[in-house]
């Protein structure tokens, strides 16, 4: 146990295993009190015969000499993501730190998604976290100091992820919601970034099998950048995107160019 995030509460959605267990632990062991949301569901959405991960990500915590609660709320709709701040509120009096990690996985191709499935992975990742992010704005605002990290992925980031439509779709829009967030918060004492992962869960044990998996894909190596991304220096850090992987961290930067091979060729078949 370190004190750098002491007095400081957080919030990590989906945090009852894989990587939001990992960054509950990490928040935790740095000092912070953590409300542990997970619903208990299966990778695909679908209710888990196991009700209790929250209950044991806080067991874990508490054995290690940490402060957690578990909070059960369904985040996927505003209602539920007020619930969740409302249990921080409750429990610890604050919130500092807001880390929307819940999200689901499908692989279905287009010509057999339905709307439904595309709606859920909508709301679990969008919804939720704009939810999340809406009732945790009240009291950062409000104490002129918070940290929000959302989760995206390399599915929405370029090709060959191989991830399903309803997934990309999702985390493409958790990049904009990002973005928005930022211009929203600046100068409030409020930072908005986002957290790409590279971490070996049940998530993305699949995807890493037919990738073979050469390096150490441990979720905590991502919590360490997470956590360097909610600490007190990171206040001039926001609307940023950061890919962790291991050992590796990376920036991802979006910018317009003319100079490419694309848009020179575009240009001069627009004068044909």
């Amino acid at each position: 146990m370190t004190s750098r995030l002491s007095g400081r509460v957080a919030l990590v959605t989906g945090a009852g295993r894989g990587l939001g267990a990992a960054h509950a632990r990490m928040l935790a062991a740095a000092g912070a009190a953590v409300v542990v949301n997970d619903l208990s569901v299966t990778a695909a959405g679908d209710p888990d015969p196991d009700r209790d991960v929250a209950a044991r990500t806080v067991a874990q915590i508490r054995r290690a000499g940490g402060t957690a609660v578990a909070d059960w709320s369904d985040i996927a709709e505003f209602t539920g993501a007020q619930r969740a701040v409302d249990c921080a509120l409750s429990a610890f009096g604050r919130l500092d730190i807001a880390v929307n990690n819940a999200g689901i996985l499908s692989n279905t191709t287009l010509s057999e998604l339905t709307s439904t499935e595309l709606c859920r992975h909508l709301q679990v990742a969008v919804l939720g976290s704009a939810g999340i992010a809406k009732a945790a704005l009240v009291p950062m605002r409000r104490q002129r100091y918070g940290r929000i990290v959302n989760t995206v992925s390399e599915a929405a980031l370029r090709t060959g992820h191989h991830a399903g439509p309803a997934y990309a779709a999702a985390k493409s829009a958790l990049w904009g919601l990002t973005m928005a967030l930022a211009d929203e918060t600046a100068g409030s004492g409020v930072t908005v970034n986002a957290l790409s992962p590279g971490a070996l869960t049940r998530m993305s044990r699949e995807h890493l099998a037919r990738a073979g998996q050469p390096i150490d894909l441990a979720p905590e190596h991502v919590s360490r950048v997470l956590l360097a991304l909610v600490d007190e220096s990171a206040a001039d850090i926001s609307g940023r995107v950061i890919h962790a992987a291991g050992t590796a961290v990376r920036e991802y930067r979006l910018q317009r160019t003319a100079d490419t091979p694309l848009v020179a060729r575009l240009v001069a078949a627009g004068f044909e």
